[in-house]
This record gives C-alpha cells, structure tokens and sequence, in this order.
C-alpha cells in the first residue's frame, strides 16, 4: 500500500531533506541537470513549507511541496502545483506515475482543473535526456507547455496536467496531505 502524506514530524522532514540530497548527488554522478538552488533541502526541513511525501511501506519514495495555484508567471489560472519534487534514486518511473494519479484526483478534489510542475531543462526540450523523460510524461498524460524561466528563476519545462477523479485510487494511494493554502488553515484532505 502506498500513502501520500504531509509531513509532520521533524524526522520525516529531515528524511525528505535527506533524500533531496541523495537525488542531487545521484544526478551529479550522472552529469544531469542539478537545480542551482542549494536552498532546497532545508525547504522540506521548514514546517511551514507543508512538505508531503509518497511511502511504501514505511519507505519514503518521493516528497515535494504541494502549492495551491502559486504565480508562476506561466499558466495562469487555479492549479495544484508540486514544487520541489524530487524521487528516490532508480526509482523514478514507477514513483512519477503514482504521483501523476495521485496528483490528479487531489486536485480534483481540491475544485482545481490542473496540476502543474516543472523540470529543470538546461537543454532545449527535444535533446536527451530531457527529452526522453519529457517523453516519458506526456504518455502519463501530462501536457507539455513550452520552456522558459522556472519558479525558481532556473531554465524549465513547464507541465499541466488535467484534474481527475480517479474512483477506487485510495485502494492504492491513501492520501493524508494537508490541502495547501494561503491562509494558516490546516484542514486534511482524505
């Protein structure tokens, strides 16, 4: 079973800042792209970020940081959008895909039409090997909507994704994330 959830306590935090860390050594390795940013783990540290994260079993395979429609300054309109989304090493694929369902019935759920992310592209979108994981989205069902300037001010691929209820998904994906907000509510969403 997996469950998506907020992250709570500051052992959780620290595991997702932990795995941000691994994410980005893992890249480095393999000469892909890193975010410049070397804010990003203490981001999933800070409670009040609301960081959430996938589990299997206890496991932690992905955490990022839900935002409820924030100004990208591309795609205008209401969103859910994962900032800082960052998977185990060697376990992308399978990891986006359940996020890809679990993201499109939250937001569904939260009255939101869209989902939107982005992924660092230092090359243009049609040169490897953001081509190929570009590829590897859009048959997820997300839509890529060109490239330019990043929420945080890096070169991205900016993806939307349709809202959907998806009936019969929490047999799969419990979700216990805390609906983002702008104001200090702190109201779960099951």
């Amino acid at each position: 079973m997996y469950e998506m959830r907020t992250l709570c306590t500051d052992a959780e935090r620290d595991e997702a800042a932990a795995l941000v860390q691994d994410r980005q050594s893992w890249l480095t390795m393999r000469s892909l792209p890193v975010p410049a940013r070397t804010d990003v783990p203490p981001l999933f540290r800070d409670p009040q970020s609301k960081p959430a994260g996938l589990f299997e079993d206890g496991v932690l395979l992905a955490c990022m940081i839900p935002q409820r429609a924030p100004d990208l300054g591309w795609g205008p309109g209401p969103s859910l959008f994962l900032s800082c989304l960052h998977t185990l090493p060697d376990r992308s694929d399978d990891t986006i895909l359940l996020i890809t369902l679990w993201a499109s019935d939250f937001a569904a759920r939260l009255d939101l039409p869209l989902v939107r992310a982005e992924a660092l592209a230092r090359q243009p979108l049609d040169v490897d090997p953001i081509a190929r994981f570009l590829r590897r989205l859009t048959d997820m069902g997300w839509d890529v909507r060109g490239s330019g300037t990043g929420q945080h001010e890096e070169r991205a691929a900016h993806l939307e994704l349709i809202a959907e209820r998806r009936s019969g998904l929490s047999a799969l994906i419990s979700c216990r994330v805390q609906e983002p907000q702008s104001s200090a509510d702190s109201r779960t969403t099951t």
